[in-house]
């Protein structure tokens, strides 16, 4: 029967050409039954395969993740300079930052007790090294302090000043320009994780004669040191107040859960 004959006897019997195609469809597609949205689950495991090589096995990484951060006021705290890396800074401890910092969680109280660590002691290097220093402190935490500067020095517009020979030698054409951090990460040396990381960015510019400009950008990073370092203090004992807080929450929630429900009166 062709599509025309079947269109008029259609017509014919009162049904229209669209009811005609609905009743098609219908029976070609039945009615779908409604889409449920179900809650999205949480993501909790690593599909990336190629993530999971390095030092840590999968077992391990979630074990660490699912512990809770707490933080232990009996253990002594060591505050140590380190350079690149997080090696033990061999050099002279000249900078006044780490003796801030110690003077600041000391007067706070916090913990135990709280020492700078000479890192002259023979030790490894790298981790190894900074938990064997702390074992001779007897210290359970290490407060890791280090500092990064990056210097430019450039002609300004006083340059033009330079064919004179007073220019030359008094006119402010160089400028000095230094920008800094100064980082604090709390160590746990037991478990080999950081509690947390904080930075004091620092930032300092100023036109100068072209004469000693090697000294001019120390005295210029003492100056920063100088006026970050409480600053940098601050926030430790800020963020270390913090996790001490969050412990004894811990404790009262822990005391509250085994002494059950408070009976009624």
């Amino acid at each position: 029967m062709t599509p025309r004959i079947t269109t008029a006897l259609l017509f014919l019997a009162g049904v229209g050409p669209l009811e005609a195609g609905c009743a098609h469809s219908a029976h070609l597609r039945p009615e779908l039954p409604a889409l449920e949205m179900a809650a999205a689950a949480t993501l909790s495991e690593d599909h990336f395969r190629r993530d999971r090589a390095g030092g840590v096995s999968e077992e391990a990484l979630r074990a660490i993740l699912d512990a809770p951060v707490l933080l232990d006021e009996s253990q002594r705290l060591g505050i140590m300079p380190v350079a690149d890396s997080y090696q033990p800074e061999r050099g002279p401890p000249l900078t006044m930052v780490p003796a801030e910092l110690m003077r600041s969680l000391d007067a706070a109280g916090i913990f135990q007790a709280t020492s700078e660590v000479s890192t002259d002691w023979p030790a490894d290097a790298s981790i190894p090294g900074l938990r064997e220093l702390a074992a001779r402190y007897r210290s359970g935490y290490l407060l890791l302090y280090r500092q990064r500067f990056l210097d430019e020095n450039y002609a300004n517009a006083w340059a033009w000043l330079y064919p004179t020979v007073i220019g030359a030698l008094v006119a402010p054409s160089r400028t000095l320009e230094t920008a800094g951090v100064l980082e604090a990460t709390l160590f746990d040396v037991r478990s080999g994780t950081i509690l947390f990381t904080l930075y004091e960015r620092v930032h300092a510019r100023s036109d100068e004669t072209p004469w000693d400009d090697d000294r001019k950008l120390r005295a210029m990073k003492l100056r920063l040191l100088e006026q970050a370092g409480g600053k940098l203090a601050e926030q430790v004992v800020s963020k270390v107040r913090h996790l001490s807080a969050l412990r004894q929450a811990n404790e009262r929630k822990s005391v509250a859960a085994h002494a059950g429900p408070v009976p009624q009166g």
